[in-house]
């Protein structure tokens, strides 16, 4: 099973306990994969899509909230969820805030605002839209959110929604639909709390620390090895302004101090600077010994170290 269907199996054994609620999930749901129509001149109201166990939260929701019964019925993969009795579709509508008092129907693609008053039911209309219309990429190879809406109403709606809660939903348009998308790991996590898929969200924060464990380490790993190459290259260097003031016999000419850390440099050529100042006598610190080293440096340059003439 794909982590999308383990989110959709968790949403879907969520309780809408409030009527309220119940309504906002409904109404997302039949704004996202609904449609109404009519049929020998009689008007229905049908749910369409591949999830079976989307069928089942369905129907109970219209027999919650609206004590409607509605038969499925499936043709290939896809199932059907029709009301088509005209009181049941008729009071299912003024339900959903979508028919007026004169019988006047709205659209479809766009739930009523006065649906999505409470935070309760923003998070139950935004667990509706996900289940009708909804995915989630494995957070295993990447991190990528979406809920595929018809229209672009219906997206700004949804981003609305989750801009109630602080996140940063973008849109763009996929194959003639609008795509509502988040793709910052932190904020999928948020969108799953918010719809209550609580347990897919602790799988997913586990291959978020597991993720930012790796990388912490191959960080610390490429700052490493970007020291140590560093500290070679440096040592190389050192040793190579020595050579050359050994072989120009300026060496010995040199204080006491710049003799001794040149020739704790030779003796141990993978040495750190620390360590090299621990082998001082007396002991110097590691300023001190980056001073004695690039006075080294500086007086078998000014002496001509570096040259062509002198490297070949």
């Amino acid at each position: 099973m794909s982590f999308s269907s383990e989110v959709k199996k968790e949403l879907l054994a969520v309780e809408a306990k409030s009527r309220h609620c119940q309504l906002a999930e409904l109404s997302a749901m039949l704004s996202g994969s609904g449609e109404v129509s009519v049929q020998n001149g009689q008007m229905q109201v049908s749910f369409v899509t591949e999830n079976q166990q989307a069928v089942a939260r369905y129907t109970k929701l219209l027999q919650q909230a609206g004590g409607i019964t509605a038969e499925p019925t499936q043709a290939g993969s896809t199932y059907r969820v029709d009301v088509r009795e005209e009181g049941a579709v008729k009071k299912l509508l003024r339900l959903l805030k979508q028919m007026d008092s004169n019988g006047t129907l709205k659209t479809m693609v766009f739930t009523d605002g006065l649906l999505l008053q409470k935070s309760c039911c923003k998070r139950a209309f935004l667990r509706g839209a996900f289940l009708a219309a909804g995915s989630i990429s494995n957070p295993k190879k990447s991190y990528h959110f979406e809920i595929v809406c018809c229209g672009q109403a219906k997206a700004e709606q949804i981003q609305e929604q989750l801009g109630c809660f602080g996140l940063d939903a973008r849109i763009v348009t996929r194959k003639n639909h609008e795509v509502v998308y988040l793709k910052e790991g932190s904020q999928i996590v948020d969108a799953l709390n918010i719809m209550g898929a609580h347990m897919a969200l602790m799988d997913l924060e586990n291959v978020r620390i597991i993720k930012e464990m790796r990388n912490d380490i191959n960080r610390i790993v490429n700052c490493e090895t970007a020291n140590i190459n560093k500290t070679v290259h440096a040592a190389y260097r050192q040793q190579e302004a020595i050579r050359y003031l050994q072989k120009k016999g300026m060496l010995q000419s040199l204080p006491r101090q710049l003799q001794e850390i040149a020739g704790l440099r030779m003796e141990y050529p993978q040495a750190t600077i620390r360590e090299l100042g621990a082998y001082c006598d007396p002991p110097v610190g590691k300023s001190g010994v980056n001073h004695r080293l690039r006075r080294l440096e500086e007086t078998a340059q000014k002496a001509g170290y570096g040259k062509r003439d002198d490297q070949s």
